[in-house]
């Protein structure tokens, strides 16, 4: 059986083997002499293998940014520095150029005398592709924690487990269950940002509002979310109704999305 864990792997493995050519392809893009010197005859056929760096780069830095946020969030701001124009740049030199600028092809001068141009792109990219492959060493580590994941897998496996109670007529039961694994997914979320609650118990509710109000959630999100809290609060508690099966079966599927996107 494939755990999330496996597909971690996979997934950073696929991204590294496409960052190394992406490397390649910025250099040669930007920097195609020192590539004529190294390769000769050889430079045609080894440019057929690259990739487009200016139309394959938003792709992997999409998919790198996710698994960042996911496997090593307390580099996702130094990774998404080297992408992003500094919102208080003065002026485009070397050192407040990025990758951003290289996309759009931007050249600044002084005096008729280049300052920057899209190979300043470059050592950005470079200490991208070193943060992504970061991520192998915790892998490796005994010190890294995996107990997110492996939650993950858990929670997956109580979902199932509540589609075939909803099968068997149990909607309460299967509702109940999702609720519990939206509670303790927001409160790793919650843990994961470093947000704390005096309340010994907090429930949906409580952790809702507290990642709304820390910024983790956006306001459409912190909607649903409060919306699967109702019906599991119908699951559990309210006795004047039955929950309906559609019901039951939003809160098992906001909650599968959640436990998927929100990290």
């Amino acid at each position: 059986m494939k755990t999330n864990l496996d597909a971690f792997k996979n997934d950073l493995k696929r991204l590294i083997e496409a960052g190394d050519l992406l490397h390649m392809s910025i250099q040669y893009e930007y920097l195609p002499e020192q590539f004529e010197e190294t390769l000769g005859d050889k430079l045609q056929d080894f440019v057929k293998a690259l990739p487009n760096f200016s139309t394959d780069y938003q792709s992997w830095y999409s998919e790198a940014k996710a698994l960042i946020r996911q496997l090593l969030p307390d580099r996702l701001d130094d990774f998404t520095r080297h992408y992003e124009k500094p919102k208080s740049r003065k002026e485009i030199n070397f050192e407040s150029y990025r990758i951003e600028d290289c996309l759009q092809g931007l050249t600044t001068s002084l005096r008729g005398v280049k300052k920057v141009g899209p190979e300043g792109g470059i050592p950005h990219f470079r200490q991208q592709l070193a943060i992504l492959k970061a991520i192998e060493k915790r892998f490796e580590s005994s010190l890294f924690d995996i107990r997110q994941l492996v939650q993950a897998d858990l929670f997956s496996s109580e979902l199932d487990a509540a589609r075939e109670l909803i099968k068997n007529g149990f909607l309460r039961g299967a509702g109940a269950i999702a609720g519990v694994v939206l509670e303790k997914h927001l409160a790793q979320v919650s843990a994961n940002h470093k947000i704390t609650t005096r309340k010994k118990h907090p429930t949906i509710s409580d952790l809702n509002d507290l990642l709304k109000n820390g910024d983790v959630l956006d306001i459409p999100s912190w909607r649903q979310i409060q919306r699967l809290g109702d019906i599991r609060n119908l699951c559990d508690h309210n006795k004047d109704r039955e929950p309906t099966k559609d019901e039951v079966i939003e809160l098992i599927d906001g909650v599968e999305k959640f436990t998927k996107t929100l990290y």
